[in-house]
């Protein structure tokens, strides 16, 4: 029996775009970020269009490690003012990636809670190097990280009857995971991340690095830092092993380029103890097994 066609490339994302945590309100968030006149009220107006981020805001403002007194805060004005623009970028991310969990399924060989794992440990990983280059603001590479993975988790959804067909097609002509993608399917995980960014209007940087993976010295310039950094985050990610499917070491690592922007192995290996530190904080005993809840 012939086997069916695969979606396209536009129903993948189509059928993606249906999910209810779709990171939308990250490019908004983002922008305001970027804004150095944005005021308490306009970060509140954005915040207050999704009612779990606007709890959560509400919840981290009253927590002991923000709490220096006994007065609680009972506005999202007060709890912007409290916690500040960065930290209410990076809880409005982690709130999205909590979200994916509920949609993880086994493609990539995934354990339940495996995507959201690496996808927390790649978005730190960036971060923490992005914080010790200076060349992209550690809270863009901390987003680009946490949304670069996107396509899989699309694939696996809406292409889950595939995954048999890329195993045999990589096995039988040894290739790398992405390779094996674009024969079955006439695109990759990659692609599909780019596609579904643009649909949700990211900034064309994260784009950029999403469709340019491995990136190459070639691309457009203005968006090589980002790509670079997002490169060397994967594979420091990789290396940890936290919640990474059967494709982990079956893509291309560039590591001329790496070494060329300073990341050397010696460079890589030196920031895992910050990264491990970091990602453990954060995902405490589920860092390697477990179903992720936040």
């Amino acid at each position: 029996m012939p086997r069916s066609t695969p979606p396209s490339l536009d129903d993948v994302c189509e059928r993606a775009l249906q999910l209810p945590s779709a990171p939308t309100l990250l490019p908004r968030l983002l922008d305001a970020l970027e804004q150095a006149d944005t005021t308490i009220d306009e970060m509140e107006a954005v915040i207050r269009v999704d009612p779990v981020l606007a709890g959560s805001v509400l919840r981290l403002a009253n927590s002991a490690h923000f709490a220096a007194s006994d007065m609680r805060v009972e506005s999202l004005h007060e709890a912007v003012l409290r916690l500040g623009q960065k930290e209410i970028y990076r809880l409005a991310a982690l709130s999205v990636a909590g979200c994916w969990a509920m949609y993880e399924t086994g493609g990539y060989g995934w354990e339940p809670g495996d995507f959201c794992r690496a996808t927390l440990v790649t978005a730190v990983a960036a971060e923490v190097l992005a914080g010790r280059s200076g060349w992209v603001k550690p809270e863009v590479a901390y987003a680009a990280g946490l949304v670069q993975g996107l396509g899989k988790l699309a694939l696996a959804w809406s292409c889950g009857g595939e995954f048999p067909a890329i195993r045999r097609y990589r096995k039988k002509h040894d290739c790398l995971w992405p390779e094996a993608e674009t024969a079955v399917l006439g695109y990759n995980h990659a692609t599909v991340t780019a596609g579904l960014l643009r649909r949700w209007r990211f900034p064309e940087m994260f784009v950029a690095a999403a469709e340019n993976n491995p990136p190459e010295a070639s691309m457009d310039a203005r968006y090589l830092p980002l790509a670079v950094h997002l490169h060397a985050a994967n594979y420091l990610a990789a290396s940890f092993g936290a919640g990474q499917g059967e494709d982990a070491f079956l893509v291309r690592l560039n590591a001329p380029l790496l070494e060329e922007w300073g990341f050397t192995a010696g460079v890589l290996e030196a920031a895992l103890p910050e990264v491990f530190g970091r990602a453990t904080r954060l995902l405490r005993d589920k860092l390697y097994t477990g179903r992720i809840v936040f």
